[in-house]
């Protein structure tokens, strides 16, 4: 014979507990979800609605399908010069960054006196505000008057255009981004002062050098903030703006007032990011839905580049483990 089986009923009162202790959590949760859905889903959803829309920000929206898609990949002249200077500079703008960022704060971590005075001289740069450092670096590498080209002439080696060259133009960018890269060295020197000191000693014991200490004991103990600051930067640099157009600005002698007419990405779309495209077409030519399509654009290959990059870094943490 067999028995039924029965489901003892849930008591009102545990019915009410539950019910707090959800109302509790979403209490302590809301202010993260009310951020998230105002400043992140709410405006993606909006971009995504506009990239199929034809709206000015004036008149009502008007559906138009892919009408704007089609006009950014395969109309608008500007586009895949622009991707492919992004991608570029996220690149080697980010290789550097990151390797540099790295090399001076094992450099700073192995003095004995003066640490205090370099690791300040370094960090400085980073404070300068971006207008005024490119603005700088415009005067300093300016090919006719700058003082880089003057003493490279001197000492007999070929004076660059850089900002006025195509081809130096992102170099001479990427050379103000690795200046200003204060921020990577202090994260890093945190890193490496709380690698354990026994595990270097045990690597001495087996006769590593410093090369397989940095290989078999720094790297792995630091990997996660590498990876933190390869994600960070591939973000930020997919937003890359001021130091881009500022610089192409001064380069061509337009500096601001009204009236004057500048190449965007100067010289010749050289400096031409999807950032610039996002702003020209949405607040200059008031197409909406087009700026709204590269925007889409950017998050979309970010977010492919996050992807890849904390996938491959979890797999090789874990064979590392």
């Amino acid at each position: 014979m067999a028995l039924a089986s029965t489901k003892l009923p849930v008591a009102p009162a545990l019915k009410r507990k539950r019910r707090r202790e959800a109302a509790r959590t979403l209490a302590f949760l809301s202010p993260w979800l009310i951020g998230f859905g105002v400043f992140f889903l709410y405006p993606l959803i909006s971009t995504v609605y506009f990239s199929f829309m034809q709206y000015d920000g004036f008149t009502t929206p008007v559906f138009s399908g892919l009408k704007n898609w089609d006009f950014v990949f395969d109309k608008y002249p500007f586009f895949w010069q622009g991707l492919g200077n992004t991608l570029w500079l996220v690149v080697v703008m980010v290789t550097l960054r990151v390797t540099f960022g790295l090399g001076i704060g094992l450099l700073i971590t192995k003095l004995k006196t003066g640490v205090g005075f370099f690791r300040t001289m370094f960090y400085l740069p980073y404070l300068a505000p971006p207008v005024a450092a490119t603005m700088a670096f415009a005067f300093l590498l300016n090919p006719g008057t700058g003082p880089v080209n003057h003493l490279l002439g001197d000492l007999g080696l070929p004076q660059p255009g850089w900002f006025n060259d195509p081809t130096w133009s992102k170099p001479a960018l990427t050379m103000l981004a690795v200046w200003g890269i204060g921020d990577l060295m202090v994260i890093f020197m945190a890193a490496l002062l709380d690698v354990p000191k026994e595990q270097y000693e045990a690597a001495e014991l087996d006769g590593a050098g410093s090369w397989q200490k940095f290989r078999f004991v720094t790297y792995p103990n630091i990997s996660p903030i590498v990876m933190f600051a390869v994600v960070t930067g591939v973000i930020q640099t997919m937003q890359y703006y001021t130091q881009a157009i500022i610089a192409g600005k001064v380069a061509s002698g337009v500096i601001g007032g009204s009236g004057q007419s500048f190449e965007p990405g100067y010289p010749h779309g050289s400096t031409w990011t999807l950032p610039q495209m996002v702003y020209t077409l949405g607040f200059q030519t008031f197409d909406y839905g087009s700026a709204c399509v590269v925007a889409i654009v950017l998050f979309a290959i970010s977010m492919a580049f996050t992807s890849l990059l904390l996938r491959r870094g979890s797999g090789f943490m874990a064979s590392e483990d």
